[in-house]
């Protein structure tokens, strides 16, 4: 995809999911990898809601700004899911109320914040970890993903949001409203006892869809 397709892609799923309430204000950012290894990245105190696709930063694969603004302080949450990750080509980070809400729960297990509820949750999400608190810009969050070593393309950042990478910007836009609706799967079912999806269940999935998912089975 030419540069001038990947920015106006950028502006418009941040539009979208501006949008649709998922992000306030000027929370969240969006970046998408280069061929060069360099990346695009939504500009510091931006609104997904009103980007320009001029404005966005353009970084080179050492992270230094070539053009636009300033790029968001969370680079180094970005930087950590690329250098972890080969597949990924994009990370979206957003604010969303329901995710943000489950990273608070005391229940929550960090390596499996999230139950099977869904087939498509796994499908788009694999299984989502939860990793503690740091200030946003912070640049310990990047340890925190660097020590997951790969094997998440989702997370929840404690008290802040969720973060998920995906081969493509469209795919990591996807598994994030994903995140969000199965968050609030959650919260709408917590203390009614839901069925979840079998370990048999999952298993199916896996095999048919040719899932990755984190091994547990050492966890418990």
């Amino acid at each position: 995809m030419a540069d001038t397709a990947i920015r106006e892609a950028i502006c418009r799923f941040g539009r979208s999911l501006f949008e649709r309430g998922l992000t306030p204000g000027s929370s969240g950012n969006i970046s998408v990898r280069l061929d060069d290894g360099g990346w695009l990245v939504t500009p510091t105190n931006a609104s997904l809601g009103f980007l320009d696709p001029a404005r966005l930063s353009r970084l080179d694969a050492q992270g230094t700004l070539v053009s636009g603004d300033a790029p968001t302080k969370e680079v180094p949450l970005h930087t950590a899911l690329y250098q972890t990750r080969d597949a990924a080509r994009a990370v979206v980070h957003l604010h969303s109320t329901h995710s943000v809400a489950i990273s608070m729960l005391p229940e929550i297990d960090p390596l499996m914040a999230l139950p099977p509820l869904t087939p498509y949750y796994l499908m788009r999400c694999g299984q989502t970890a939860l990793v503690p608190y740091h200030r946003p810009g912070d640049p310990a969050v990047a340890d925190a993903i660097k020590g997951l070593a790969g094997k998440y393309a989702s997370v929840l950042l404690a008290n802040h949001g969720p973060v998920v990478s995906g081969d493509t910007l469209e795919a990591a836009v996807f598994a994030m409203e994903e995140l969000e609706e199965t968050a609030k799967l959650y919260l709408l079912l917590r203390g009614l006892n839901p069925r979840h999806l079998s370990p048999q269940q999952v298993d199916d999935l896996v095999k048919v869809f040719g899932l990755t998912l984190p091994d547990h089975s050492d966890h418990h």
